[in-house]
């Protein structure tokens, strides 16, 4: 629409109004500024023509960074113009803040401009399926009513369990779940928005105590788990949390660091550590099949990374776990991630638009495959645009994936699911163009890294009676990672002389699954689940180099090592079985137990373990809970140090480490539980982890391998043997309001210990062992235009924990070793860094259009907003001989924007 005083879009009269308020806030006059708004439209449409508003608004976006120059030439402006830098220089030395200012005004522009979009009374569709919460069979007549309706407004679920509210008012709802001889369940804080429809998968608990006349109520409480089995250190995570607390960049494992127990001691990666455990301890499943690892640039046996592959837009609610978790899970000694993606929309189709500053460009799709029997998919892609925003380094990291899930429907013989993730990374890195301060590279080497994974799996579920399910997975992941490396030889004027290839790394591992889950509810008290797993693997590794290598000759003293070192060199299969089972028995409503076992086979070592497992939960008022558990929990060896091969003489290798079994853990943990209020609740743990057969070396040293897995590489150690041990034991308390009054506060305080023994018999700091962790978490949002429909939001989160141990650098021996790092061994881990700090603050709008389909979603989330220069590690310096501090990523916006329709 034109405004036919000035020719002026409406839209874009409202895109002034931006400017307008940074006036109100810097007190400049409103009339001047809105008067200088109409000569720039003028100058645009000097004679008021009707020009069409795509027209108008390109040149208007054009014209822009110039109006703001003219505004900032005024006094009130000055601090602005004077120091640009202090706001948006982030990346390096060499960023042009007057081009950032330009992308950030544009930016912002362009978010005011939503503001034009006219609200009124909009309805949109809440529908689902409502299923038992043990056997997964649908419950026919369920009622979904919608609190507070007035007349009252509610629906039924058909004979598969499916329902659909229609006409549900936009905003924050409350749903209201209820089937007889089941707890009745409220679901508050439904978003529902104008440009998608919400889907909802919900699952009701029979009641043990059969009487019609008593009406049992259960709050869905945000911080159960979906698998009713997990009693303790487990909580579930939706897409919403993912996207809404500030500091998360749109990554599963960065929002985990908000909860207790967890940090995140890597702001350039997504590594997790659980209660002082490595971060190869955790095990990733999707769609019920482990996985292993959904990052990009990701290295054989690490599970963390600098990106996530992950696309949060096609999660639904799933599970995190911390310790003593349920005999289904099995591999992982430190936490599970056991993530779910959504199905489509069964009914219409629906698409998102997302471009961010850091996980960067997508496209999603979703909608019915055949409408009569509730068959969907949803797919996404994403390229990575971090380029423009890579935090960290100088280098331009190149990233693409792919996400999807197709549900095939409902057939007579059963529902068959096909899901998938891939994903392909590259980045170089030159010496000329890094300096010392980069995260990720040296500048004396050229780096060429690619890495890639993918994810297939076809999943089938049929119904072998009402109480009675069989769950099959057939699937293949694989990861892949290349590494090459060039040393640059300088003179002493730090010229480039020569040179050579150091390193070189070409690493693949594709694994076969299979798995079959079988659940049967006996009645409303007892049910089990059982189940197998087996993982063929395909690996091939190979890594090489002479890099740095004081013991290889150079005969002719030119600089370059004559031969390469063999450090891994592996092509062959071996087999991973696991097997469980696992009975829960629910004595009362409120009295629960699980019991059952886990079991593991690794065929190469010719290892094998069973796992017992168990746990109770007893709520012993309405309002309080108390749960114990515990577990045995055992992991294979990570590939890179299982297949290590050593130099036994000269010109031989061999694997040494080929004989190493699991590493095992008692889990013991203490739960107790206690609703504060409607939304408000506090939850206080207690836990011991006690670690046996941890491989160390032969003779008498402070390695263990409970120090690995927080980077790139693991370090080179042969002749290992499952002699060490180690501890973790602390306590945690979360207070948590769940969102509403539209607001949500959520403050966790961890303290712990992490020990471990090497071979020498001494106990240590592990690697892991930051002492405390606290986080405070507050987001707010303000409803705005007509009935309500829109909002801005704000979320910050703080966060402060101890400073990493380390093992300072010996710098005559490093000098003594060409370069090579050489550290104080007896001395390992006695030093630490500084504590960490960081704080996050995170704006945002979300619209609501006049046009029914149609959603945005806004946000600027700046991290790290003092700019705090935490510790990150101590490198040497080949260049300048001295020890250097590489300190954190520092202050760092990410912008987001999202539309659905």
């Amino acid at each position: 629409m034109i405004n036919p005083t000035i020719g002026i879009p409406t839209h874009l009269i409202t895109f002034s109004l931006g400017h307008f308020i940074v006036a109100i806030i810097s007190g400049f006059p409103h009339i001047r500024l809105l008067e200088m708004v109409k000569q720039e439209f003028l100058m645009i449409n000097p004679l008021k023509s009707r020009l069409n508003q795509s027209v108008l608004c390109a040149k208007f976006i054009l014209r822009f960074p110039r109006f703001i120059q003219k505004i900032s030439q005024l006094s009130h402006f000055e601090t602005i113009k004077r120091k640009p830098q202090s706001y948006f220089r982030v990346y390096n030395e060499n960023s042009k803040p007057e081009t950032m200012n330009k992308k950030l005004i544009v930016a912002v522009g362009l978010l005011v401009a939503l503001l034009s979009l006219k609200a009124k009374a909009q309805t949109q569709t809440v529908k689902g399926q409502i299923l038992d919460a043990q056997a997964e069979y649908p419950l026919f007549g369920a009622t979904v009513g919608l609190i507070g309706s007035d007349p009252y407004h509610g629906t039924v679920a058909d004979a598969d369990g499916y329902f659909k509210l229609e006409n549900v008012p936009i905003g924050r709802q409350a749903l209201m779940i209820q089937y007889l001889g089941y707890k009745n369940q409220t679901i508050p804080n439904v978003l529902v928005t104008t440009g998608k429809e919400v889907v909802l998968q919900i699952k009701l608990e029979e009641s043990v105590e059969k009487m019609e006349e008593i009406v049992v109520t259960a709050d869905a409480n945000k911080d159960l788990p979906i698998n009713e089995l997990a009693k303790v250190s487990a909580r579930t995570f939706s897409l919403e949390e993912v996207t809404r607390f500030s500091g998360g960049r749109n990554d599963v494992a960065r929002m985990a660091a908000s909860f207790a127990g967890v940090s995140a001691p890597d702001d350039s990666r997504n590594d997790i550590v659980v209660r002082g455990n490595s971060p190869s301890g955790l095990l990733w499943r999707i769609e019920g099949m482990p996985v292993a690892t959904v990052n990009h640039y990701n290295t054989v046996g690490a599970t963390g990374g600098p990106v996530s592959a992950l696309n949060t837009n096609l999660l639904r609610n799933s599970d995190f776990m911390t310790g003593a978790f349920p005999s289904e899970y099995g591999n992982a000694n430190a936490a599970v991630f056991d993530v779910n993606f959504r199905n489509g929309n069964t009914d219409k189709y629906e698409f998102t638009g997302q471009l961010s500053a850091f996980s960067g460009l997508e496209f999603m799709a979703e909608g019915p495959m055949k409408k009569d029997n509730n068959s969907s998919f949803v797919a996404s892609y994403r390229y990575g645009i971090a380029r423009f925003a890579a935090p960290g380094t100088s280098a331009v990291p190149i990233y693409h994936d792919f996400s999807f899930k197709a549900n095939l429907g409902d057939s007579k013989i059963g529902r068959f699911e096909i899901f998938g993730l891939g994903g392909l990374s590259s980045i170089d890195f030159f010496g000329d163009e890094i300096d010392e301060t980069d995260l990720f590279a040296n500048p004396n080497e050229d780096a060429y890294v690619d890495s890639d994974l993918g994810v297939l799996g076809l999943s089938h579920l049929i119904r072998l009676n009402k109480t009675t399910y069989l769950k099959t997975i057939l699937g293949v992941s694989a990861t892949t990672n290349n590494y090459y490396q060039d040393n640059i030889v300088r003179d002493n004027t730090g010229n480039t002389l020569m040179k050579y290839r150091s390193t070189n790394v070409d690493n693949t591992e594709i694994r076969y699954n299979f798995s079959s889950t079988f659940n049967k509810k006996f009645n409303a008290s007892w049910s089990l689940r059982a189940g197998i797993v087996a993982e063929l693997y395909d690996a091939n590794f190979f890594v090489e180099d002479r890099d740095n290598q004081a013991g290889i000759p150079d005969a002719n003293n030119d600089g370059v090592p004559d031969d390469f070192r063999l450090i891994r060199d592996f092509k062959d299969q071996y087999l991973v079985s696991q097997g469980f089972a696992q009975v829960e028995y629910n004595v009362t409503d409120q009295l629960s137990i699980t019991g059952g076992f886990h079991g593991q086979y690794h065929s190469f070592t010719e290892s094998s373990i069973i796992e017992p497992r168990a746990a109770l939960s007893w709520q012993f008022d309405p309002a309080q809970r108390l749960s114990v558990a515990y577990g045995l929990h055992a992991q294979a060896v990570p590939s890179p140090i299982l297949f290590y091969e050593e130099e036994v003489s000269p010109g031989n290798y061999e694997m040494t480490n080929d004989g190493l079994g699991f590493t095992k853990s008692h889990h013991v943990v203490l739960a107790y539980d206690r609703n504060l209020g409607p939304s408000w609740r506090l939850k206080a743990e207690t836990y011991y982890q006690y670690i046996f057969d941890v491989p160390v070396e032969q003779i008498a040293s402070s390695y263990s391998i409970l120090n690995e897995g927080a980077d790139f590489v693991f370090e080179e150690k042969g002749s290992l043997v499952n002699e060490g041990i180690g501890k973790n034991y602390g306590a945690e308390i979360t207070l948590e309001k769940f969102f509403s009054n539209n607001y949500y506060l959520l403050m966790t305080t961890s303290v712990f210990d992490s020990k471990y023994e090497g071979s020498d018999g001494v106990e240590r700091n592990t690697a892991f062992n930051n002492h405390f962790v606290y986080n405070v978490l507050f987001g707010k949002e303000w409803k705005f235009g007509k009935g309500n429909k829109n909002a801005w939001t704000f979320d910050t989160k703080l966060t402060t924990s101890g400073g990493k141990p380390y093992t300072p650098i010996d710098l005559d021996g490093t000098r003594n070793n060409a370069g090579d790092e050489v550290r104080f061994e007896d001395e390992a881990y006695t030093m630490r860094y500084g504590n960490y700090f960081r704080w996050d603050v995170k704006f945002g709008v979300r619209i609501n259009s006049a046009k029914k389909s149609v959603s945005h979603q806004f946000f600027v989330d700046l991290q790290n907003v003092t700019n705090r220069k935490n510790e990150f590690v101590k490198r040497y310096n080949e260049v300048t001989d001295e020890i250097n501090v590489v300190e954190q990523i520092g202050f760092f916006p990410d912008i987001l924007y999202r539309i659905q329709f």
